[in-house]
């Protein structure tokens, strides 16, 4: 059930209720069950025992009232109330009251504007209105609207060619204007609606040729020899009082399409709803999810929200802007100079969607300028008689797909429309709307294809600045097509093929702006700036002479749609090198840095990389045993109790078996597990001949060679390390709300699967390093993640982690801050790892312990405590970047020292 429909059951409701009906066809109307409402109907699920009420459990209680004030009726009722009802109703028939228990609501309202306030009951549809807080409703109504329009007019033309659905693009994007024209005085008011109603037949059968003799008129200048040239038919005078729009909008001569009775009053319904009310930002895209019939469920998950868009624009150019502008205030040549300046910007979006940035990009340096406007007068204490100059013209983009390119020009020209209209309310004065200006160039097309410079092109005396939403799409997710425009981006570069496609984006405009006046930013997946992607990525970047200039750190974006993915995304702005103020924000705070990284770190541009031993000279972190097609030897806890109570013998041939899962989860699984002297022996038992047999099965059938080698020992596992003591296990993914990751130090009568990394015969205080704070802070800069879960490598994060070399009574100290962790653990058994580390459920005896253990390894560090994440990055860089000099240093005297040797 969508808004529109919801909205048409409501008109529908109201001008045919009865007062026996009205609560049930009301709930009917929200599209909940038929048979649901029935049983309401017959008493089976009506709470109230008393005539005419209706107390359905979490739905609503309702009660009629005629003899009562319904306010004073209604508080009572909240006063009284026993059940979880979500709303309250009452009403007499002319005054409705309702209440929304949940989010406190009220609804005071005449009984027959019911339909104008079809969001109040959202809920009962599944739709919560904070999904809507920052969504405008009647862009969700127009865009629904267009949905069904859309359906129609497919149903009358079910052409599905390039040609076809092109020139369909082109059409549907004429008419949003015409419907936006009409109402926000570019058109008379109606005039086109009312034009459409009244001058072709009901049946749709000459509304394809009254539109074309339409649009050909938008296109032709008023003046007499002008449309004197048009075809005899287009001078009717109600054709003849459409003004000339120009612009392109109706430049090229596109096939319309067929319509039917349905399809001509989809047009003329949609014509009757207020299109003053959308915003051109959000609409664009939310109307681009009309044509796609498989994302209608979720209209609004598809546009940037403003905020967001803010996050890129205002470190990029605005605030720079804005302080520019503080600074000239009082003096007329500076603010002329300004005005100037805000002028000449080019603004481009290399994946401008249906424009969302470019618009919103527009919208503020219109409010600037107007800002800039009232500061002259006050200096000249007179009024001016400027108009605004900035132009479209210096709006550029690229996008890929047609319908979007469409709209984008399109809601450009509406937000130019809208910006005028309140610079004629701030000065009383404006640009006529008509006719449009051209706007720059938005190209159709692959922007990892189309010359960049060809779209947007750039002078000495330019300043320009790139901005957007790219694509984001990891190396798994990419298809053929996207693969070869990796290739052609990524031409004589090695090993880019583990690049997200967004990368494609970083390194165009690295090329378009060095030694430019220039800068981009772009919203990215944080995966470009974590693990391996960074080493793949930045370093072509910085090789450039360019730098980070500011940077959002990993934040999830947030859309208010019902289907909201959960993506977390950073911003990166790229500069020239300069000296000017560099900026991270992280969680809505800002700090200045001396540089940013590519992990987005306050640190020097250093880049790690894997590394196959320890940097600090740690024990050796390893995988744990990978069965390759060994699966068949795993058991559940059934399965192992139900052979060991047959056979007693088999029992030293079955191990506890453990991974991530059975470590935070607590499950319990087994493992066959036979040492090569114990095979002879294993044999014996049909069991266990039965379960080796289907391993060799699925080796010799697998498609790997390295699987068909193993099937000549289907006893075994690929891997069979086993420890001799005590074995610490790292899950090798773990949700990024842990404060820690809960690791496991088990005994060595456990079998460990290849889910955990693992140090073997382990020591206690290498735990009490892994799972402090100065490791995550570590951790979850340099690990790739997994959506918001890290994904912890041995070679990235443990390898590589910087640890200053320490004394035996320091290892003894983090010894015993082990055993405290451990007997804190011991003493809530009976909960999971996953319950012990949920930061919400964390018990204080653990937290505590965990605190003291941070306090202990920080020690190792330096006796000054440290007072932030941020800073103990910083200390851990620079203690990256000594290590590395210093083996450097050390490879290269024993180089020296291995020459000299051969020389003697």
């Amino acid at each position: 059930m969508n808004i529109a429909q919801i909205e048409d059951n409501l008109q529908s409701l109201i001008q045919n209720y009865t007062q026996e009906t009205f609560i049930y066809e009301l709930l009917l109307a929200y599209g909940l069950p038929k048979a649901s409402i029935t049983r309401l109907q017959k008493g089976n699920l009506n709470l109230s025992k008393i005539e005419g009420e209706i107390s359905w459990k979490k739905k609503l209680f309702f009660k009629p009232v005629f003899n009562q004030d319904l306010h004073l009726a209604i508080s009572e009722i909240k006063a009284t109330l026993k059940q979880d009802q979500r709303f309250v109703i009452v009403t007499d028939y002319k005054t409705l009251l309702a209440i929304d228990t949940k989010t406190g609501d009220s609804l005071d309202i005449d009984f027959t504007a019911l339909p104008k306030h079809f969001d109040f009951f959202l809920p009962w549809a599944g739709m919560e209105k904070a999904q809507h807080q920052n969504e405008n409703p009647a862009d969700v109504k127009a865009a629904e609207k267009m949905a069904r329009l859309f359906d129609e007019i497919k149903k009358d033309n079910p052409d599905n060619s390039p040609e076809f659905i092109h020139g369909l693009n082109v059409f549907l994007s004429r008419l949003l204007f015409c419907f936006f024209a009409e109402d926000t005085g570019i058109f008379e008011l109606g005039q086109f609606t009312n034009a459409l109603a009244s001058h072709t037949q009901t049946d749709g059968s000459d509304l394809t040729d009254y539109l074309d003799k339409l649009f050909d008129v938008l296109n032709t200048p008023r003046n007499i020899d002008a449309r004197d040239a048009l075809q005899c038919d287009s001078k009717a005078q109600y054709l003849q009082n459409f003004p000339y729009v120009n612009g392109g909008l109706f430049r090229e001569q596109q096939p319309t399409p067929l319509f039917t009775r349905r399809s001509r009053q989809a047009i003329i319904d949609a014509g009757q709803m207020d299109w003053a009310a959308i915003n051109p930002d959000i609409f664009g895209s939310m109307f681009q999810a009309v044509i796609s019939v498989d994302q209608r469920g979720s209209l609004g998950q598809h546009y940037t929200s403003v905020p967001n868009i803010m996050k890129v624009i205002e470190p990029l150019f605005l605030n720079d802007l804005y302080e520019t502008f503080e600074n000239a205030k009082g003096n007329l040549k500076k603010l002329n100079d300004l005005l100037k300046r805000i002028w000449n910007l080019k603004l481009f979006d290399p994946a401008c969607g249906s424009g969302n940035f470019l618009i919103i990009a527009y919208k503020e340096l219109r409010k600037l300028e107007m800002g800039i406007f009232k500061e002259i007068d006050a200096v000249n204490k007179t009024y001016t008689t400027q108009y605004s100059g900035i132009s479209l013209n210096h709006f550029y983009g690229i996008e890929i797909d047609d319908f979007a390119h469409e709209i984008a020009i399109l809601s450009l020209w509406l937000a130019e429309h809208q910006m005028n209209q309140e610079f004629f309310n701030a000065f009383g004065r404006t640009k006529p709307a008509l006719p449009l200006e051209q706007t720059g160039s938005i190209v159709y097309g692959n922007a990892t294809r189309v010359d960049w410079e060809m779209v947007c092109p750039k002078n000495e005396t330019d300043e320009i600045y790139i901005l957007g939403n790219p694509p984001y799409l990891g190396s798994s997710m990419q298809n053929a097509e996207q693969k070869d425009d990796m290739a052609f981006v990524f031409i004589g570069f090695k090993n880019y093929k583990n690049l997200d496609y967004i990368a494609a984006w970083f390194i165009k405009g690295a090329n378009y702006i060095q030694n430019h006046n220039a800068q981009f930013a772009f919203v990215s997946t944080n995966s470009i700036c974590q693990g391996e992607q960074v080493a793949l990525l930045w370093p072509p970047i910085f090789n450039k002479n360019l730098e980070i200039g500011f940077a959002h750190t990993s934040f999830k974006w947030n859309n208010n749609a019902k289907a909201n993915a959960a993506v977390i995304v950073i911003i990166v702005g790229i500069r020239n090198e300069s000296k000017k103020e560099k900026c991270l924000f992280s969680e809505s705070r800002k700090h200045t840095a001396n540089n940013i990284n590519a992990y987005l770190a306050n640190a020097q541009n250093s880049i790690v990389e894997k590394r196959s031993d320890s940097h600090a000279l740690l024990p050796k972190m390893t995988y744990g045993n990978k069965a390759v097609y060994g699966e068949p030897l795993i058991l559940s806890i059934e399965e192992r109790n139900k052979v060991v109570n047959e056979f007693n013998d088999i029992s030293k041939f079955i191990k506890k078996f453990v991974g991530a899962k059975e470590l935070i989860d607590c499950t319990v699984r087994w493992v066959i597990w036979i040492r090569e002297n114990q095979l002879k022996e294993a044999l014996k038992f049909n069991f266990i001949n039965d379960r080796i047999e289907k391993v060799r099965k699925l080796r010799l059938t697998s498609n790997e060679k390295g699987a068909n080698e193993l099937a000549n020992k289907p006893h075994q596992f690929r891997d069979t390390f086993e420890t001799t003591t005590n074995s610490i296990i790292i899950p090798l993914t773990s949700s990024e709300r842990r404060e820690y990751i809960p690791l496991g130090y088990l005994p060595n009568d456990v079998i460990l699967s290849n889910a955990v990394s693992v140090v073997y015969d382990a020591v206690p205080w290498v735990f009490s390093i892994i799972c402090s704070k100065f490791h995550m802070t570590w951790m979850k800069t340099v690990a790739g993640r997994l959506k918001m879960d890290y994904r912890y490598s041995s070679q990235l994060c443990y390898n590589t982690f910087p640890f200053p070399p320490i004394s035996q009574s320091q290892k003894e100290e983090l010894n015993q801050c082990v055993f405290r962790i451990l007997e804190e653990r011991e003493s809530h058994s009976e909960k999971t790892l996953a319950q012990l580390y949920d930061p919400n459920k964390m018990p204080a005896g653990l937290r505590e312990a965990h605190r003291l253990n941070d306090l202990a390894v920080e020690r190792c560090y330096r006796s000054k405590p440290f007072e932030s994440d941020e800073e103990r990055l910083e200390y851990l860089f620079k203690l990256y970047e000594k290590m590395i000099a210093e083996e450097k240093e050390k490879g290269t005297l024993f180089a020296a020292e291995k020459k000299k040797r051969i020389k003697i």
